[in-house]
């Protein structure tokens, strides 16, 4: 039975013709300058690396990520503790600052994620028994993921927040159980990890996934652009970058 038209076939032999123009790099950004990353998160390091972008790896004192304020909504939350993140690195107590050494003018990324479900913040949990209690109230809802991002760079400073919605099937409390004692849901917002085993009590979301895992990369993307930290790696120079997207 003969292909219908622009179907290839399924025998790996157009393999030859993609590296035809397949250069090998798998960098899709060039940063312009120094990248700071105020934050341990081996997903926020991997989910930059992936796009190329190798930033160097400071870590926030435990005390420098505030807790919420009274009746404090999510959003200012997130966006308060970010700025605390990335403040932290800036003017940190040793005399000199890592990322003051650094080469050029350095853009300090910080990011929060919480969960929250029906207004309240739930943050990260301390034992299982406080992991399963967490999970029981998600299960069978929707709730709300959102990570609050500052961007820092000499004395500029941008903020945002994005929001996306994930919605649990209804999980036998046995799995539950299980999941809660698998040690996965410890460092974890809400108590569970959607790139992980967690993902098996997922059954929907609505927005960013990338912003559920803790990094929102289609909005970080957009800033970093716009503030002239990074620009695709196909571009030659800011100038051929600024030339190519004015002439569109």
């Amino acid at each position: 039975m003969p292909r219908p038209p622009g179907i290839l076939p399924a025998t790996g032999t157009n393999s030859g013709d993609y590296n035809k123009w397949f250069r090998g790099s798998t960098a899709i950004f060039h940063a312009l300058r120094p990248l700071v990353l105020a934050s341990a998160s081996p997903r926020r390091i991997s989910f930059l690396s992936q796009l190329g972008l190798v930033p160097t790896v400071l870590t926030p004192p435990h005390e420098a990520e505030p807790a919420p304020l009274p009746r404090e909504k999510p959003e200012p939350y997130v966006l308060r503790a970010a700025s605390a993140k990335a403040l932290s690195v800036l003017l940190p107590p040793e005399p000199v600052a890592v990322c003051h050494r650094l080469p050029d003018q350095p853009v300090i990324i910080a990011a929060d994620t919480v969960v929250v479900f029906r207004n309240r913040i739930l943050g990260k949990p301390q034992t299982p028994e406080d992991a399963l209690d967490m999970l029981r109230k998600l299960s069978g809802n929707s709730h709300t993921v959102i990570t609050g991002c500052a961007l820092l760079s000499g004395g500029t400073s941008r903020t945002f927040a994005v929001r996306s919605t994930v919605r649990m099937w209804e999980c036998p409390d046995a799995l539950l159980r299980a999941y809660a004692r698998s040690g996965e849901p410890a460092d974890k917002a809400g108590a569970y990890a959607i790139q992980g085993m967690g993902a098996c009590l997922v059954e929907g979301i609505s927005g960013s996934w990338s912003n559920v895992v803790g990094l929102p990369l289609a909005e970080l993307a957009q800033a970093l652009m716009e503030m002239e930290a990074i620009i695709p790696a196909a571009a030659k120079s800011l100038a051929a970058w600024e030339e190519d997207t004015f002439l569109k």
